[in-house]
C-alpha cells in the first residue's frame, strides 16, 4: 500500500514551522509523505538557512505558496501578516490541493494544519481532504481560546476580547494564573491588529469543529488541569523526531553550530544560556543591561542575539563587549537550541517563554529566568514561576528597566535553589516517560497515526 500523502499548514511564524516539522519527520518515519507548505518568504528563509547538503528532508517535500503582502512589508508584524495571508492563501492552497490529486497518484488525503490557519478546514472538508487539527503552544492558552464566549458571558472581556474586569484569571485547577490585560490575543505589539487577530481566534475555535482530531504538542502531566476541562485533545508532546539532532526543523536562521565546540570546553552546569525566540526586540538600554548582568555573574554566557534584536546599538559597542568578555561570553545570531539545551555544560536558560523553548528546556532539566515579549508567553511564565515550580521571573525596576544588578541577583538565587532543582528534574522525568514506549503520549500518538491510516 502506498504510503498516505498529508499536507502540513503551519502558522506562517518560526515558534510555529518547527512543531510541525518536528512532526512532520515523526510521520515520515511511520511511513507517511509530507508536503509541508510555507509562504514564498518563509520558503526561502527556510531553503536558505538549510545546511550546505540540504538536510534530512527525506519523505518531505518543502513547497510555497503567496502570503499576500508586498516585497518589505513588515511580515513580524501579526496584524497585518493575518489581513494578508488570510485573503489569498485559500486560492492557492485549494488550488496546491487540486494539482495534486487531479494526477491520481499520490492524493493527498489529510490536512494538518495549525489551529491558527482553521480557516481553510471548509475548503479541505469540501475538497474530500480529512482534518487534523494541531496546536502548537501550550494546551492552557487553546483551553482559554475554547472559553471565550464564557469570558464574554460572565463579564470577564467585552465582545472586541478587552478585559472589563482587571483581575488574576484562573480558568480551572492546576492551570495557570494570568491577568486579565495579558491575554494573548492582546498582546500582539501593535494594537492596531488587535480586531483582526482576535477575530482569527474566535473564528478558528469554532472551525475546529470540522477535525476529526486536534492534538497538542503538550502531555497530560504538565497540563493537567486544560486536559480535565476539554478530554478530546490528545497532548503528543514534547514532540522529539530526532534525539541525535540530524533533521531540519525549517529554521529561519542558518544555525552557527561552532557555538558546541565552545560549550564543550565549559565546565558542566556552569553556561547561562539566553535566547528570547524569533520576534523579541530590546531597546538599547535593556540590552546593555542585560549584557552587563551577565558579565557580573562571572559565569561563562551563551547568549543569541539576531541581527534585529535591539534598535539604536551600533556594531562597535557589541564589538566592544565580546573583546572585553571573549574568554567567558559568545554570541550568535542563531544557535542549534536543541543541542545547546541538551550540553552538560548550560546551568540554565534565560528565555522569552515560547512554548517550543519551554518544552525543550523542560525535557532537557534546565531552570528557567522567565522573560515575555508577547502573545501566549506570559502564560508560560506564570506555568513555570507558578505552577510547575522550575523558574524564576525577571523584574523591572519603576522605570521598567531589568537591571544589571537584578539580571546578576537572579541568576545566582535560581541556580542557588534547591527546591527548584528539585522541580527541575521532576519535570524532566515526566517529559521522558511520555515519550517512552508505553508513555500516555507515546500512545497517543500511535492512536493519531493509526487513524490517519484508515482507508
Amino acid at each position: 500500500m502506498a504510503p498516505a500523502h498529508v499536507l502540513i499548514l503551519p502558522f506562517p511564524y518560526q515558534g510555529h514551522v518547527i512543531p510541525l516539522m518536528e512532526l512532520s519527520h515523526s510521520l515520515v518515519e511511520h511511513g507517511f509523505k509530507v508536503t509541508f507548505v510555507n509562504t514564498e518568504f518563509n520558503h526561502a528563509r527556510v531553503l536558505q538557512a538549510l545546511p550546505n547538503e540540504g538536510g534530512n528532508l527525506k519523505g518531505i517535500n518543502l513547497v510555497s505558496i503567496p502570503d499576500g503582502l508586498l516585497p518589505g512589508e513588515d511580515r513580524n508584524d501579526l496584524g497585518l501578516m493575518t489581513e494578508g495571508f488570510t485573503k489569498v492563501m485559500p486560492g492557492h492552497l485549494e488550488e496546491l490541493i487540486r494539482e495534486n490529486n487531479e494526477k491520481g497518484e499520490d492524493t493527498i488525503k489529510w490536512l494538518i494544519a495549525d489551529q491558527s490557519m482553521g480557516w481553510f478546514f471548509p475548503i479541505a472538508k469540501k475538497m474530500g481532504v480529512r482534518i487534523a487539527c494541531f496546536w502548537p503552544a501550550s494546551t492552557a492558552c487553546l483551553a482559554i481560546n475554547l472559553l471565550i464566549p464564557k469570558l464574554i458571558e460572565e463579564g470577564v472581556l467585552d465582545e472586541k476580547g478587552w478585559p472589563k474586569r482587571e483581575e488574576m484569571l484562573q480558568i480551572a485547577q492546576k492551570m495557570p494564573h494570568i491577568h486579565t490585560s495579558q491575554m494573548a490575543w492582546n498582546q500582539i505589539g501593535d494594537p492596531r491588529g488587535q480586531p483582526t487577530i482576535f477575530k482569527l481566534v474566535t473564528d478558528n475555535t469554532k472551525y475546529m469543529e470540522l477535525a476529526e482530531v486536534t492534538v497538542c504538542n503538550s502531555f497530560y502531566e504538565i497540563e493537567s488541569g486544560a486536559y480535565t476541562l476539554f478530554t478530546n485533545l490528545l497532548p503528543i508532546g514534547p514532540l522529539l523526531p530526532d534525539s541525535k539532532f540530524n533533521k531540519p526543523l525549517g529554521l529561519f536562521w542558518p544555525e552557527d553550530s561552532t557555538c558546541m565546540s565552545w560549550l564543550d570546553q565549559q565546565p558542566p552546569k556552569s553556561v547561562v544560556y539566553v535566547a528570547f525566540g524569533s520576534l523579541a526586540i530590546f531597546s538599547e538600554v535593556q540590552f546593555k543591561e542585560l549584557a552587563h548582568g551577565l558579565v557580573l555573574t562571572g559565569r561563562p554566557l551563551l547568549w543569541v542575539v539576531r541581527p534585529d534584536f535591539t534598535t539604536g546599538l551600533s556594531k562597535e559597542w557589541v564589538d566592544d563587549f565580546l573583546e572585553a568578555n571573549k574568554e567567558k561570553c559568545r554570541i550568535v545570531s542563531w544557535a542549534p537550541q536543541q543541542q545547546v539545551l541538551a550540553h552538560e555544560s548550560v546551568a540554565c536558560f534565560m528565555s522569552h517563554c515560547g512554548w517550543n523553548s519551554t518544552l525543550e528546556g523542560l525535557r532537557n532539566g534546565l531552570p528557567f529566568l522567565c522573560w515575555p515579549y508577547f502573545t501566549d508567553q506570559f502564560m508560560n511564565q506564570s506555568y513555570i514561576c507558578n505552577v510547575w515550580g522550575n523558574g524564576m521571573k525577571m523584574e523591572t525596576d519603576e522605570s521598567g528597566i531589568v537591571s544589571r544588578e537584578r539580571v546578576k541577583d537572579r541568576v545566582e538565587e535560581l541556580l542557588a535553589s534547591e527546591e527548584i532543582a528539585k522541580k527541575v528534574q521532576e519535570l524532566k522525568e515526566f517529559a521522558a516517560r511520555n515519550l517512552s514506549i508505553g508513555g500516555t503520549s507515546y500512545q497517543n500518538f500511535k492512536r493519531f497515526v493509526n487513524l490517519m491510516m484508515e482507508e
